[in-house]
Protein backbone atom coordinates (compact mmCIF):
# COMPACT_ATOMS: atom_id res chain seq x y z
CA UNK A 1 0.00 0.00 0.00
CA UNK A 2 0.97 3.67 0.25
CA UNK A 3 -0.36 7.02 1.39
CA UNK A 4 -2.10 9.75 -0.66
CA UNK A 5 -1.33 8.42 -4.16
CA UNK A 6 -1.13 5.11 -6.02
CA UNK A 7 -1.42 3.63 -9.51
CA UNK A 8 -5.12 4.53 -9.65
CA UNK A 9 -4.63 8.25 -8.95
CA UNK A 10 -5.87 10.43 -11.83
CA UNK A 11 -3.85 13.63 -12.17
CA UNK A 12 -4.43 16.92 -13.94
CA UNK A 13 -1.71 19.53 -14.47
CA UNK A 14 -2.72 23.13 -13.82
CA UNK A 15 -0.57 25.28 -16.08
CA UNK A 16 0.18 22.42 -18.47
CA UNK A 17 0.96 24.65 -21.47
CA UNK A 18 3.72 26.52 -19.66
CA UNK A 19 7.37 25.52 -19.88
CA UNK A 20 7.57 23.78 -16.51
CA UNK A 21 4.10 22.28 -16.73
CA UNK A 22 4.78 20.72 -20.13
CA UNK A 23 8.26 19.49 -19.16
CA UNK A 24 7.13 17.75 -15.97
CA UNK A 25 3.98 16.38 -17.59
CA UNK A 26 6.24 14.41 -19.91
CA UNK A 27 8.38 13.23 -16.96
CA UNK A 28 5.37 12.16 -14.89
CA UNK A 29 3.81 10.30 -17.81
CA UNK A 30 7.11 8.57 -18.57
CA UNK A 31 7.17 7.30 -14.99
CA UNK A 32 3.71 5.83 -15.35
CA UNK A 33 1.61 8.47 -13.59
CA UNK A 34 -1.95 8.54 -14.89
CA UNK A 35 -1.98 12.15 -16.17
CA UNK A 36 -5.49 12.51 -17.58
CA UNK A 37 -5.69 16.20 -18.37
CA UNK A 38 -4.37 19.70 -17.93
CA UNK A 39 -5.71 23.24 -17.67
CA UNK A 40 -4.81 26.52 -19.32
CA UNK A 41 -7.58 29.14 -19.69
CA UNK A 42 -8.41 29.84 -23.33
CA UNK A 43 -6.50 26.84 -24.66
CA UNK A 44 -9.12 24.12 -24.41
CA UNK A 45 -8.91 21.56 -27.23
CA UNK A 46 -5.13 21.58 -27.43
CA UNK A 47 -2.92 18.70 -26.32
CA UNK A 48 0.39 18.63 -24.46
CA UNK A 49 2.36 15.36 -24.58
CA UNK A 50 -0.86 13.67 -25.71
CA UNK A 51 -2.76 15.06 -22.71
CA UNK A 52 -5.99 17.02 -23.40
CA UNK A 53 -6.13 20.65 -22.26
CA UNK A 54 -9.22 22.17 -20.62
CA UNK A 55 -10.14 25.75 -19.77
CA UNK A 56 -10.88 25.00 -16.13
CA UNK A 57 -10.36 22.38 -13.44
CA UNK A 58 -14.12 21.87 -13.27
CA UNK A 59 -14.20 20.98 -16.98
CA UNK A 60 -11.21 18.65 -16.56
CA UNK A 61 -12.76 16.82 -13.61
CA UNK A 62 -16.08 16.36 -15.41
CA UNK A 63 -14.35 14.92 -18.47
CA UNK A 64 -11.71 12.75 -16.80
CA UNK A 65 -12.77 11.97 -13.23
CA UNK A 66 -9.46 13.39 -11.95
CA UNK A 67 -8.93 13.30 -8.18
CA UNK A 68 -5.50 14.97 -7.90
CA UNK A 69 -3.84 18.03 -9.41
CA UNK A 70 -0.36 19.51 -9.58
CA UNK A 71 0.13 23.25 -9.96
CA UNK A 72 2.73 24.89 -12.21
CA UNK A 73 1.48 28.49 -12.38
CA UNK A 74 3.18 31.78 -11.37
CA UNK A 75 3.14 32.68 -7.67
CA UNK A 76 0.62 35.49 -8.13
CA UNK A 77 -1.98 32.98 -9.36
CA UNK A 78 -1.09 29.91 -7.32
CA UNK A 79 -3.55 30.47 -4.47
CA UNK A 80 -6.42 30.93 -6.94
CA UNK A 81 -5.35 27.72 -8.69
CA UNK A 82 -5.40 25.82 -5.39
CA UNK A 83 -8.87 27.12 -4.53
CA UNK A 84 -10.16 26.39 -8.04
CA UNK A 85 -9.08 22.77 -7.66
CA UNK A 86 -10.69 22.55 -4.23
CA UNK A 87 -14.00 23.96 -5.46
CA UNK A 88 -13.92 21.47 -8.36
CA UNK A 89 -13.74 18.53 -5.96
CA UNK A 90 -10.06 17.59 -6.33
CA UNK A 91 -9.05 15.50 -3.31
CA UNK A 92 -5.29 16.16 -3.37
CA UNK A 93 -3.58 19.31 -4.63
CA UNK A 94 0.20 19.51 -5.01
CA UNK A 95 1.51 23.06 -5.44
CA UNK A 96 5.06 23.21 -6.77
CA UNK A 97 5.10 27.01 -7.15
CA UNK A 98 7.47 28.91 -4.86
CA UNK A 99 7.23 32.47 -3.51
CA UNK A 100 3.47 32.26 -2.96
CA UNK A 101 2.56 35.20 -0.66
CA UNK A 102 1.74 34.22 2.92
CA UNK A 103 -1.44 36.31 2.84
CA UNK A 104 -2.61 34.33 -0.19
CA UNK A 105 -2.03 31.02 1.58
CA UNK A 106 -3.96 32.24 4.62
CA UNK A 107 -6.97 32.77 2.35
CA UNK A 108 -6.59 29.27 0.93
CA UNK A 109 -6.73 27.43 4.27
CA UNK A 110 -10.48 27.79 5.07
CA UNK A 111 -11.42 26.81 1.51
CA UNK A 112 -9.43 23.59 1.77
CA UNK A 113 -11.01 22.82 5.13
CA UNK A 114 -14.53 23.46 3.82
CA UNK A 115 -14.13 21.09 0.87
CA UNK A 116 -11.94 18.47 2.58
CA UNK A 117 -9.08 19.02 0.15
CA UNK A 118 -5.57 17.87 1.06
CA UNK A 119 -2.72 20.15 0.00
CA UNK A 120 0.99 19.45 -0.36
CA UNK A 121 3.03 22.67 -0.56
CA UNK A 122 3.31 25.30 -1.81
CA UNK A 123 7.02 25.53 -2.63
CA UNK A 124 7.53 21.77 -2.57
CA UNK A 125 8.94 19.08 -4.89
CA UNK A 126 5.82 16.89 -4.64
CA UNK A 127 5.48 13.23 -3.73
CA UNK A 128 5.96 9.75 -5.10
CA UNK A 129 4.81 6.21 -4.47
CA UNK A 130 7.62 4.29 -6.20
CA UNK A 131 6.64 2.22 -9.26
CA UNK A 132 3.09 3.59 -9.10
CA UNK A 133 2.71 7.37 -9.22
CA UNK A 134 4.87 10.51 -9.23
CA UNK A 135 3.34 13.97 -8.81
CA UNK A 136 5.78 16.87 -9.00
CA UNK A 137 9.43 17.36 -9.87
CA UNK A 138 11.13 14.53 -7.98
CA UNK A 139 13.96 12.66 -9.78
CA UNK A 140 12.24 9.31 -10.33
CA UNK A 141 15.35 7.20 -10.88
CA UNK A 142 16.52 7.32 -7.25
CA UNK A 143 13.35 5.87 -5.71
CA UNK A 144 12.75 2.20 -4.98
CA UNK A 145 9.62 0.43 -3.78
CA UNK A 146 9.88 -0.74 -0.18
CA UNK A 147 8.69 -0.27 3.40
CA UNK A 148 10.09 3.11 4.54
CA UNK A 149 8.04 6.30 4.47
CA UNK A 150 9.74 9.70 4.22
CA UNK A 151 8.62 13.27 5.03
CA UNK A 152 10.87 16.23 4.36
CA UNK A 153 10.83 20.02 4.57
CA UNK A 154 13.85 20.15 2.26
CA UNK A 155 13.66 19.21 -1.41
CA UNK A 156 17.35 18.58 -2.06
CA UNK A 157 17.79 16.70 1.22
CA UNK A 158 14.88 14.51 0.17
CA UNK A 159 16.81 13.48 -2.92
CA UNK A 160 20.06 12.95 -1.04
CA UNK A 161 18.53 10.84 1.72
CA UNK A 162 16.34 8.78 -0.61
CA UNK A 163 19.33 7.98 -2.79
CA UNK A 164 21.20 6.79 0.30
CA UNK A 165 18.25 4.68 1.43
CA UNK A 166 17.93 3.08 -2.00
CA UNK A 167 21.65 2.38 -2.28
CA UNK A 168 21.55 0.70 1.14
CA UNK A 169 18.68 -1.55 0.04
CA UNK A 170 15.90 0.33 1.84
CA UNK A 171 12.97 1.00 -0.50
CA UNK A 172 10.15 3.43 0.15
CA UNK A 173 6.35 3.31 0.40
CA UNK A 174 5.62 6.99 -0.23
CA UNK A 175 7.98 9.98 -0.05
CA UNK A 176 6.52 13.44 0.53
CA UNK A 177 8.28 16.78 0.19
CA UNK A 178 6.12 19.17 2.22
CA UNK A 179 8.15 22.33 1.57
CA UNK A 180 9.36 24.84 4.12
CA UNK A 181 6.97 27.76 3.79
CA UNK A 182 5.52 29.32 6.93
CA UNK A 183 1.94 28.54 5.82
CA UNK A 184 1.39 25.33 3.90
CA UNK A 185 -0.74 22.22 3.57
CA UNK A 186 -0.24 18.81 5.15
CA UNK A 187 2.59 18.77 7.66
CA UNK A 188 4.47 16.30 9.83
CA UNK A 189 1.68 15.19 12.15
CA UNK A 190 -0.84 14.71 9.33
CA UNK A 191 1.55 12.48 7.42
CA UNK A 192 2.90 10.62 10.45
CA UNK A 193 -0.67 9.55 11.22
CA UNK A 194 -1.11 8.32 7.64
CA UNK A 195 2.11 6.30 7.82
CA UNK A 196 1.08 4.86 11.18
CA UNK A 197 -2.14 3.60 9.56
CA UNK A 198 -0.45 2.30 6.39
CA UNK A 199 0.23 -1.47 6.68
CA UNK A 200 3.08 -1.31 4.15
CA UNK A 201 5.07 1.34 6.02
CA UNK A 202 7.30 -0.19 8.70
CA UNK A 203 9.49 2.82 9.51
CA UNK A 204 9.51 6.56 8.81
CA UNK A 205 12.30 9.04 8.08
CA UNK A 206 11.55 12.65 9.06
CA UNK A 207 13.74 15.45 7.72
CA UNK A 208 13.20 18.73 9.53
CA UNK A 209 14.78 22.16 9.59
CA UNK A 210 15.38 24.99 12.00
CA UNK A 211 12.53 27.43 12.53
CA UNK A 212 9.03 27.05 13.94
CA UNK A 213 7.94 24.26 16.26
CA UNK A 214 6.55 21.69 13.81
CA UNK A 215 9.29 19.19 14.65
CA UNK A 216 8.65 19.54 18.39
CA UNK A 217 4.94 18.91 17.77
CA UNK A 218 5.85 15.89 15.64
CA UNK A 219 8.03 14.54 18.43
CA UNK A 220 5.13 14.76 20.90
CA UNK A 221 2.84 12.99 18.42
CA UNK A 222 5.38 10.21 17.90
CA UNK A 223 5.80 9.73 21.62
CA UNK A 224 2.06 9.62 22.32
CA UNK A 225 0.56 8.04 19.18
CA UNK A 226 3.03 6.12 17.03
CA UNK A 227 4.02 2.48 17.30
CA UNK A 228 6.30 2.46 14.24
CA UNK A 229 9.95 3.56 14.50
CA UNK A 230 10.93 7.03 13.28
CA UNK A 231 14.41 8.31 12.44
CA UNK A 232 15.01 12.07 12.16
CA UNK A 233 17.49 14.57 10.79
CA UNK A 234 17.48 18.33 11.44
CA UNK A 235 19.05 20.61 8.84
CA UNK A 236 20.56 23.96 9.78
CA UNK A 237 22.36 22.94 12.95
CA UNK A 238 25.03 25.60 12.43
CA UNK A 239 22.70 28.43 11.37
CA UNK A 240 23.21 31.74 13.25
CA UNK A 241 20.20 33.04 15.26
CA UNK A 242 18.04 35.70 13.59
CA UNK A 243 19.22 34.95 10.05
CA UNK A 244 16.76 33.68 7.46
CA UNK A 245 18.14 30.55 5.83
CA UNK A 246 16.40 30.16 2.48
CA UNK A 247 12.98 28.88 3.46
CA UNK A 248 10.35 31.24 4.84
CA UNK A 249 9.90 28.95 7.83
CA UNK A 250 13.60 28.38 8.48
CA UNK A 251 14.32 31.25 10.84
CA UNK A 252 15.31 31.24 14.49
CA UNK A 253 14.03 34.07 16.66
CA UNK A 254 13.94 34.75 20.40
CA UNK A 255 15.60 31.42 21.13
CA UNK A 256 12.88 29.30 19.54
CA UNK A 257 13.11 26.92 16.61
CA UNK A 258 16.73 25.96 17.18
CA UNK A 259 18.18 22.67 16.05
CA UNK A 260 19.13 21.89 19.66
CA UNK A 261 15.52 22.19 20.82
CA UNK A 262 14.25 19.97 18.03
CA UNK A 263 16.90 17.32 18.60
CA UNK A 264 16.15 17.33 22.32
CA UNK A 265 12.43 16.85 21.63
CA UNK A 266 13.06 13.88 19.33
CA UNK A 267 15.43 12.20 21.73
CA UNK A 268 12.81 12.57 24.47
CA UNK A 269 10.44 10.68 22.15
CA UNK A 270 13.01 7.89 21.59
CA UNK A 271 13.61 9.05 18.03
CA UNK A 272 17.26 8.74 16.98
CA UNK A 273 18.55 11.89 15.28
CA UNK A 274 21.23 11.47 12.64
CA UNK A 275 24.27 13.74 12.93
CA UNK A 276 24.67 13.64 9.15
CA UNK A 277 22.32 12.49 6.35
CA UNK A 278 24.60 9.53 5.57
CA UNK A 279 23.86 8.10 9.04
CA UNK A 280 20.12 7.74 8.33
CA UNK A 281 20.10 4.33 6.53
CA UNK A 282 22.07 2.72 9.36
CA UNK A 283 19.72 4.10 12.01
CA UNK A 284 16.68 2.87 10.06
CA UNK A 285 18.19 -0.61 9.77
CA UNK A 286 18.86 -0.64 13.51
CA UNK A 287 15.23 0.25 14.23
CA UNK A 288 14.03 -2.46 11.84
CA UNK A 289 16.43 -5.03 13.26
CA UNK A 290 18.25 -5.50 9.94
Amino acid sequence: MSILINKDTKVIVQGITGRDGAFHTEKMKAYGTNVVGGTSPGKAGQEVEGVPVFNSVEDAVKATGANASVIFVPAAFAADAIMEASYAGIELVVCITEHVPVQDMIKVTPVLKKHGTKLIGANCPGLITPEECLIGILPAMIFKKGNVGLISRSGTLTYEVVNMLTESGLGQTTCVGIGGDAVSGLYFIDLLEMYENDPATEAVVLIGEIGGDAEEQAARFIKEKMTKPVVAFIAGQSAPPGKRMGHAGAIISSGSGTAEEKIKAFKAADVPVAKEPRDIPGLVKEKLGL
